[in-house]
């Protein structure tokens, strides 16, 4: 993990207690759902009002994106033999189509 990305915080501004259990008592956040101090990145309650919590209980909001090219594949070449082909398949594809394939 990057020194950059950071876990999901309870002080955060955005973040929200799904159960509605979080409280601050001696300058930390306490859960009352699990009488224990609050650990946002190990929750299973915890949101985040910008939508930005990661599975893995990092911050999204700490996090750059990457972006790359992809490269689209190339479209596969149709190989069929029209004189394997059933005569009803022949006439609703259409003959002329197999012969840019072939």
């Amino acid at each position: 993990m990057s020194e950059k990305e950071r876990h999901c915080d309870p002080k955060c501004e955005f973040f929200r207690c799904g159960q509605r259990a979080l409280i601050y008592q001696r300058g930390g956040a306490y859960c009352r759902w699990g009488d224990d101090v609050c650990s946002a990145a190990t929750c299973n309650y915890a949101t985040c009002l910008r939508a930005r919590l990661l599975a893995n209980g990092v911050c999204g909001l700490s996090v750059k994106r990457k972006t790359a090219e992809v490269e689209e594949p190339e479209e596969p070449k149709l190989v069929v033999r029209p004189d394997k082909l059933d005569k009803k398949i022949l006439k609703k594809v259409g003959s002329d189509i197999l012969e840019e394939y072939g």
